[in-house]
């Protein structure tokens, strides 16, 4: 006699729905890894607050971007911090920044705020968070090349990367940097 485990269809499904889902978000993170090796340094700068350094910031993609077409393109933004800052601190600064810029709903800014603070982690002075933004997707994250986790909503990335490139960003200056822009060539 052979006995089987019968798990009630439910239960199936379930699992099965749950290992699709860890599959293609492993896999979506494997293929924004990938991308870029095809990336390279475009412009970078430092942001400081009242003197201090807070991060370097550093634009990769696989030509010099035009700041109107950004949304269009692959491209990652890596932070290297010079100082330890919370995770939740960290989300919560991105959403007063994209409130700023006067991007999404507030439902919008509550539920990428959750998302956000569920993935980014707490870091100390040398630390790096790469965002990959992968277009019409979303964004992944990487702590130190490893990945942390996405969110696959084309609205957030085209938001959070806003924080340091539209050209309302509060910090220009550092946009520019990012983005290689001299005087003469400012949108």
């Amino acid at each position: 006699m052979i006995l089987r485990n019968k798990a009630p269809k439910a239960s199936q499904r379930m699992i099965v729905g749950l290992a699709s889902a860890m599959i293609m978000v492993l896999a979506s993170l494997g293929a924004a890894k990938a991308n870029l090796d095809d990336l390279q340094l475009q412009g970078m700068g430092t942001l400081r607050w009242m003197g201090l350094k807070i991060y370097e910031a550093r634009l990769f993609a696989s030509t010099r971007p035009n700041p109107n077409q950004l949304t269009q393109l692959p491209f990652a933004l890596e932070l290297t911090y010079a100082r330890d800052f919370n995770g939740s601190s960290i989300a919560d600064r991105s959403i007063d920044e994209i409130k700023k810029l006067g991007i999404g709903s507030a439902e919008q800014h509550q539920a990428w705020r959750s998302r956000m603070q569920a993935i980014f982690p707490n870091v100390r002075s040398g630390d790096r968070i790469r965002g990959i933004h992968r277009p019409g997707s979303g964004a992944s994250f990487m702590l130190n090349d490893k990945p942390i986790g996405s969110i696959d909503d084309a609205e957030f990335a085209r938001a959070f990367f806003a924080i340091w490139l539209d050209p309302k960003t509060s910090e220009p200056s550092l946009r520019r940097e990012l983005l290689g822009l001299n005087a003469s060539q400012r949108p």
